[in-house]
């Protein structure tokens, strides 16, 4: 029997069959000079040849860190399954408790953006078989994430083919949030802790809504998938934008389902982003 089972292990890794990896990797922050962690999956197939593969950038949500997307769900092998089966490089990048992944400009040490677009990025395609061009890329995650995917895609065109939002908070303004007024009163001070006050600087947070880039994806051809629970306290922000694009015709993939703001629900949806990223970008 011992036999048997070298035998069938030596034929599995000399047919180039092996397992998906997991590895945390430190990458810097060029305008900060802070050090921040990524956790990056790569396939099963991706030690066994010279292919290069597209990539997923996966956000993580507020209050969250870097790790989240491989600790909080149930399935703690989801990504590496996802990251086999439609063989894709996953990065999960460090976006801190609430950057809202925005180049701030009133904290000089919170500057995502920039980190994510140039630092992780590049990062990325210089240690990794990548496809390094917009038709290798897609971004997408949840929450305060949601909005990150969205944002960094319409900021950046050059850079993703396609994103999307799971439970996005894509409105900084708050309307249509479906909360307590003390927590209302929370994530407002924690706005206007990146972005300054709303009523001083209602500009700034006109220009970074969401709602206000549907031209961008439009003009770009850059592919979106928003889904949203129909009991999360986000719900009419992500129907607003919804009618918004189907009003400016702006091909989306727009779905509601059971749940709300829990990672019971954004276990179950990210499977459907990344299929749809895999008939985008394949």
């Amino acid at each position: 029997m011992m036999r048997q089972w070298a035998l069938f292990f030596f034929f599995m890794f000399s047919a180039g069959l092996g397992f998906s990896k997991t590895d945390t990797l430190e990458i810097k922050n060029s305008k900060t000079s802070k050090i921040h962690q990524a956790v990056v999956v790569t396939p099963a197939s991706y030690d066994s040849g010279s292919k290069r593969y597209s990539t997923i950038y996966l956000l993580h949500g507020g209050v969250g860190k870097f790790s989240d997307w491989t600790k909080q769900i149930a399935d703690k092998a989801l990504i590496q399954k996802l990251a086999d089966q439609y063989d894709f490089i996953i990065v999960m990048p460090e976006g801190e408790q609430f950057s809202y992944y925005l180049d701030s400009p009133v904290l000089p040490e919170s500057q995502f953006e920039s980190y994510i677009s140039k630092d992780v990025v590049g990062y990325i395609d210089a240690n990794f078989r990548t496809i390094a061009q917009k038709e290798g890329r897609a971004i997408t995650g949840l929450s305060m994430g949601g909005f990150g995917s969205l944002y960094l895609a319409a900021q950046h065109p050059d850079l993703f083919a396609a994103a999307g939002s799971m439970s996005g908070a894509i409105n900084p303004d708050m309307k249509g949030w479906k909360l307590p007024a003390d927590a209302m009163q929370n994530i407002g001070n924690a706005f206007a802790g990146i972005l300054g006050s709303k009523e001083e600087f209602p500009e700034r947070y006109e220009q970074v809504s969401i709602i206000n880039k549907i031209d961008i994806y439009k003009s770009q051809g850059i592919r979106l998938i928003i889904d949203c629970g129909v009991d999360d306290f986000l719900i009419e922000p992500n129907r607003e934008l919804h009618r918004r694009m189907v009003f400016e015709k702006v091909s989306h993939d727009y779905t509601e389902r059971d749940g709300g703001h829990s990672w019971r629900y954004w276990e179950n949806a990210l499977p459907h982003h990344m299929l749809f990223f895999s008939k985008v970008l394949n």
